[in-house]
């Protein structure tokens, strides 16, 4: 059982549904974003995403293509993002992290080096949102052997047909894209959601979360009421962007998590 298995079994326990934020790892500074992390399961977050900073992100709009750019221009490595894990682990050994991105990084540094340092540094679970289920033998099932969880993406367009493909190496949670299109780019309806959320819930035993378009308490909570919770991130990466202070960062955060736990 990783630590993410645990978390949505200790979430069922209590009724409650799970509120999970992303961020850029070294946005805008190493040490900011290391301080943010930090604060994050204070502030109610059940999972930590901690974003991959890469030069091609496909799937992210402005908000977070600009903050992977601002880490990158700072220095940040995937090196330094796994070090920025091991830091976390040193006080937090619950909380579980999935790490986010894309594919080329992981290759570039080997996919069995990366697996055992991101084991080593506390990694629960991998989103790599450019490989398919038809390249599972090419980080999927070897990061499943390594212990952690491989998170797939399942999307509007992603049909009947398509879903048992999806879903097949699927592990820990899935994670389901409210809209068509990128990060940021549009608000998640419940109304349109809970269908989708049904139709994946019928295939599969594991908690389905939603993200993209999620920018308040309101709908925060609203999307958990028709899933097993809820994923913000451009918006926290907004206010980041914005200049406000780690603790107003997380006051925000406090917000939506309180949203989706009150679902």
């Amino acid at each position: 059982m990783t630590r993410i298995d645990a978390k949505f079994a200790e979430l069922t326990a209590a009724g409650k549904k799970a509120f999970v934020a992303y961020v850029m790892a070294g946005d805008p500074d190493y040490d900011t974003s290391l301080e943010v992390i930090k604060g994050l399961p204070g502030a109610g977050v059940d999972i930590i995403e901690l974003g991959m900073p890469f030069t091609d992100p496909m799937a992210d709009g402005p908000t977070i293509q600009l903050a992977g750019q601002r880490a990158l221009e700072g220095g940040q490595t995937l090196e330094k993002t796994l070090a920025m894990a091991s830091e976390f682990r040193k006080a937090d050994d619950t909380t579980p992290i999935v790490m986010m991105g894309y594919y080329n990084p992981i290759y570039n540094r080997g996919v069995d080096k990366f697996l055992a340092d991101a084991k080593t540094a506390g990694i629960d679970g991998l989103i790599v949102v450019d490989l398919p289920p038809e390249e599972d033998d090419e980080l999927c099932i070897p990061a499943q052997k390594a212990g952690l969880n491989f998170i797939r993406l399942a999307t509007p367009t992603t049909d009947d047909q398509r879903l048992p493909k999806v879903l097949q190496n699927t592990s820990g949670f899935v994670y389901y894209v409210s809209i068509t299109g990128i990060t940021g780019a549009a608000a998640a309806q419940a109304a349109d959601v809970a269908p989708e959320v049904a139709r994946i819930k019928a295939k599969t035993d594991l908690p389905v979360i939603v993200g993209f378009g999620i920018r308040s308490p309101e709908t925060s909570r609203e999307i958990a009421g028709v899933a097993d919770g809820a994923v913000v991130g451009s918006a926290i990466v907004g206010k980041l962007a914005d200049g406000a202070t780690v603790p107003e960062v997380l006051e925000f955060v406090r917000g939506l998590a309180g949203g989706a736990h009150s679902a």
